[in-house]
């Protein structure tokens, strides 16, 4: 990876008023975690506490989500990167619109050909149908298996989703796990978890 292209973007971030949201936002959301990250987490944007601190998924879904990374033996630091479809919060969480992705969609696709990981996870609706298909519907998709520009991406429920239905937490372990198998078969076999039989 080109250093200096990777500040550059994040530079771009900082300063982007491509669209509405850079008016009232409070810091924008570039990303986090190591720029050879195998695994890319894509949500959806950042949410109240993310906007203070300019960090992805430090509120509530992100706990959640460190502790299903966790399970699963994969660390922010050394396994996945984190991102969202837009890098700046939407007023009072609504969903992104079409514009605001649009504007916001080239820096996500520039990260991903830069960190080139070879599997994706897309949490939730909105970076299903953001990145893969806008007709898509998570309920229908999560789970299977996507090929999508070389690479592999495995569609699951976002964590707010599943702190609103915790039902749905043993479908989303399930695909997780899904996660973990593959990160075994095509990264690294001896990886290991003390909650998942290999």
């Amino acid at each position: 990876m080109d250093v200096f292209e990777w500040a550059d973007i994040e530079m771009q971030v900082l300063e982007c008023t491509k669209c509405v949201l850079s008016q009232t936002r409070n810091k924008p959301v570039f990303g986090q975690g190591p720029p050879d990250a195998n695994i890319f987490i894509i949500g959806e944007g950042p949410g109240a506490e993310e906007d203070k601190k300019g960090l992805p998924f430090v509120g509530r879904s992100g706990q959640l989500l460190d502790k299903i990374l966790e399970a699963c033996n994969f660390t922010r630091e050394k396994h996945v990167f984190i991102g969202n479809i837009v890098k700046c919060r939407p007023p009072g969480n609504r969903t992104p619109r079409p514009e605001e992705k649009e504007a916001c969609l080239p820096y996500l696709m520039k990260q991903i050909d830069m960190i080139n990981p070879p599997i994706i996870i897309l949490l939730g609706g909105t970076a299903l149908k953001g990145l893969i298909d806008p007709d898509a519907k998570i309920t229908q998709l999560r789970g299977n298996w996507i090929e999508w520009n070389n690479r592999i991406v495995m569609p699951t429920y976002h964590p707010s989703a599943l702190l609103r239905t915790p039902a749905r937490k043993t479908e989303a372990w399930e695909d997780f796990k899904k996660v973990f198998h593959k990160y075994r078969e095509i990264v690294d076999a001896s990886h290991t978890s003390p909650h998942i039989s290999v």
